[in-house]
């Protein structure tokens, strides 16, 4: 078993990065700007939002945090975004999910110009995506497309079963995987959560990604030998033990299952880390398209 190790090649990743701010500003460019919107208190969201911020830091690209209280109204909520779009200093910008309940995560994402969309989340990215043409493409499934070029894992031909259909993460997943091209080329199975006989499917997967929020979903006995598995779940538990006070668990079963896998990520470090570096990379993608 190989350990998908997201920290170290996000970090690699991140130097990369860091190297290319550096040309473009002796080239007499800007420097890339991204601004994180947060809305209320989640903790969640906070510690997402202050990994997005240091990891601008750590490449030399400049950031703003705009922080609104749970209360704003959908209407205020439209208008600062209406705001960071005309704002010519601002590269790109994301509204961090999820948002509180009077408020629509469509209506919020599909105000956001899609130049500035960097998360990959306006229809007008996503469709582009499912053309395959240039465009920012989701950070998550951004984030395992990286991992497998980086640790050369073959998908030509291979079942890929993606567990879970979020619009952030299954269903983008699931297009990009099938596309003709490095990564891509499998023959996918999108599932979730009235799938039938799951545990049938999974066990026919050659790479597996699971994005359910459910921790410890997947184990042993639903994976083959030999699986590729990306974890993309996280989820929070109240641990004593811990300085925290809580741990973090993926959707899958760890230990059990890295028994089977040839290559696995872990929770933390797998590919939380790469979507954030994911996050720069689209970033500075709008930042050279200007």
């Amino acid at each position: 078993m190989q350990l998908l190790d997201g920290k170290k090649t996000a970090a690699d990743i991140k130097e990369e990065v860091a190297e290319e701010i550096k040309l473009l500003k002796l080239k007499g460019g800007k420097t890339p700007h991204l601004v994180a919107v947060l809305v209320g208190n989640n903790g969640a969201s906070i510690t997402y939002v202050n990994a997005k911020i240091a990891a601008c830091d750590k490449v030399g690209m400049q950031s703003t945090i705009v922080r609104l209280h749970d209360t704003v109204t959908e209407s205020e909520l439209l208008d600062k975004v209406e705001e960071l779009n005309n704002d010519a200093d601002i590269d790109g910008f994301i509204v961090q999910l999820p948002l509180p309940k009077h408020i629509s995560d469509k209506k919020v994402t599909e105000a956001i110009d899609p130049k500035k969309d960097v998360d990959g989340f306006h229809p007008w990215n996503i469709g582009k995506m499912m053309l395959n043409l240039p465009t920012f493409l989701p950070a998550t499934p951004f984030g395992i497309l990286q991992l497998i070029e980086r640790y050369n894992i073959e998908t030509n031909g291979k079942h890929c079963v993606v567990v879970g259909r979020s619009s952030i993460v299954g269903s983008p997943i699931s297009n990009l995987m099938s596309r003709n091209s490095y990564p891509g080329n499998c023959t996918v199975t999108l599932t979730h959560s009235r799938t039938v006989n799951l545990k049938e499917i999974t066990l026919t997967a050659d790479i597996l990604i699971v994005a359910l929020g459910k921790p410890e979903f997947i184990t042993a006995d639903m994976v083959k030998e030999g699986v590729v598995v990306f974890d993309v779940g996280i989820t929070r538990k109240a641990d004593k033990s811990k300085k925290s006070g809580y741990k973090l668990y993926g959707d899958v079963d760890f230990k059990g299952v890295q028994e089977k896998a040839s290559f696995i990520s872990p929770v933390p470090g797998g590919v939380g880390p790469m979507t954030i570096v994911s996050l720069l990379k689209n970033t500075l993608l709008a930042t050279k398209g200007k």
